[in-house]
């Protein structure tokens, strides 16, 4: 059985460094301001022989009301009471703060088992707030460098007694990275390997609040305040017996908008949320839809081969639905041609309104990114577009399709081979790509088709003429060496 570790503590003191320290990968965004990180963070952590599940919190801030931090406070409050451990954490360089006091008497009120901290300790800079620490009244304070790695070999030795001995013979928890493509054999989503969403879009567009209403809880942070969200923040649920993990994203805004070194790192790291998913879903606002920077996320979506589903929100806003819907759907196809197809679907994260579409418009754009179809079938098929239209006869001689296969899926890729693929038009590519979609009900989904050449086969193509060896001996000449 595995056990869940919270770590907690004012702003700035190296909760996210050190959470970043126990997963072994840089997951968390770390910088030198205070109040980085806004949301939960999960991910799974190995101490010595130990295998649990550490959660990365917000700055504890002395605000209750429905501030921005208060509303942050609550989220980190809540980590505490579901975690089995917390670990508080001081800045042993600034020593012990009033803020410090007031939050060490309520985790003794909400949390049995708390193990102090005071992080910063390397040095002679911090021995005085070593010594401070102890009149918290959390017992004695363990020596760290969240940077450095000190501390840890102390950390596992108090941490193995609180839990019980739960430790070596683990099963791994969920891990909060996303899996990379590959070809599959089954691709049902299963609780090991999750159906992996991406929500992405510009801020302000709702992404939380949506993920929020799909979980049923006030998992997210949310607001009226745009660019709330900074990490990419996964969740792993199971949404109507799919198994699957979706990644709120912090808000894209055009590039040159983005100045700011933490909103880079945000953007960053939702780009990468984008590149390994499996699933994206485009979230527009319904006032200010196919917005340029929607294009870019949309088109940055395909060509990373992502499958993708456009959601079109806040449609409880909307009066005139059925003459919006139509002039969405004219905009969609005109705009992004490149996902033709592709689900559009209008939901209201405030309400919950078609829920239950978007998640039959995912599994279905995950099922058409897994197909694969039959070189049987594909040969057929290519038979038939060639007949059709026949390839084009640059010089006077036809280009020829020899046949086709399929290579892989996650997205769908064909090759076909031909006579001269340098000579085929990008036209008559397209044409075959189209016949794709809709012949094999491929609709809105990547598909990467490549031309290859078989090489000649003629083995006296490139050699130069010359005299037959017994030829040359009857005219008196040497042998050619």
């Amino acid at each position: 059985m595995s056990f869940t570790l919270a770590i907690v503590g004012r702003p700035n003191v190296g909760k996210s460094t050190l959470f970043n320290r126990l997963v072994g990968k840089r997951l968390a965004l770390v910088d030198d301001q205070p109040g980085v990180t806004r949301d939960l963070r999960e991910g799974a952590a190995r101490l010595g022989d130990l295998r649990f599940t550490v959660i990365d919190t917000a700055g504890l801030e002395e605000a209750t009301d429905e501030s921005l931090q208060g509303r942050m406070r609550k989220l980190t409050e809540r980590a505490v009471e579901m975690a089995d451990v917390c670990l508080f954490m001081i800045d042993a360089r600034s020593g012990v703060l009033p803020a410090d006091r007031t939050f060490a008497e309520i985790l003794r009120r909400k949390s049995a088992k708390v193990i102090l901290g005071a992080n910063k300790a390397e040095g002679r800079a911090a021995e005085a707030g070593l010594i401070e620490a102890f009149e918290l009244g959390l017992g004695e304070p363990i020596a760290l460098s969240a940077e450095h790695g000190e501390g840890m070999a102390e950390l596992l030795a108090v941490l193995t007694p609180l839990v019980d001995g739960m430790a070596a013979e683990q099963v791994e928890p969920e891990v909060d990275v996303l899996v990379e493509d590959g070809e599959v054999e089954d691709a049902t989503p299963t609780a090991s390997k999750p159906l992996q969403i991406a929500v992405v879009g510009r801020p302000n567009a709702g992404k939380s609040t949506l993920i929020n209403q799909i979980l049923g809880e006030d998992r997210l942070l949310t607001g009226p305040e745009a660019g709330i969200t900074r990490d990419a923040i996964s969740v792993a649920m199971d949404w109507d017996g799919t198994p699957v993990r979706i990644f709120d994203t912090a808000g894209m805004r055009k590039k040159a908008k983005v100045q700011d070194k933490l909103e880079k790192l945000s953007v960053s790291d939702g780009l990468r949320a984008v590149k390994f998913a499996e699933v994206v879903v485009v979230l527009l606002d319904v006032e200010i839809p196919f917005e340029q920077q929607d294009l870019r996320i949309a088109d940055l979506a395909e060509r990373e081969g992502r499958a993708v589903v456009i959601a079109v929100n806040k449609w409880d806003l909307e009066e005139e639905r059925q003459a919006k819907l139509k002039e969405l759907k004219e905009e969609f196809e005109r705009l992004l041609p490149q996902l033709r197809g592709a689900p559009l679907v209008t939901v209201s994260a405030k309400t919950g309104r078609g829920l239950d579409r978007l998640r039959e418009a995912i599994v279905k754009a995950h099922e058409v990114w897994n197909r694969r179809v039959t070189t049987s079938e594909l040969n057929r098929w290519l038979a038939g577009m060639i007949e059709m239209h026949p390839p084009p006869a640059p010089a006077g001689r036809r280009i020829k399709l020899r046949y086709a296969t399929q290579v892989k899926t996650r997205p769908p890729g064909f090759v076909v081979m031909c006579s001269a693929p340098d000579k085929l038009p990008e036209s008559y590519s397209r044409y075959l790509v189209n016949g794709l979609r809709e012949d094999f009900d491929m609709p809105g989904t990547p598909i990467r088709l490549t031309m290859r050449s078989q090489g000649d086969k003629n083995p006296y193509k490139g050699k130069t003429k010359s005299t037959p060896s017994r030829l040359r001996k009857h005219l008196g000449k040497p042998p050619l060496k």
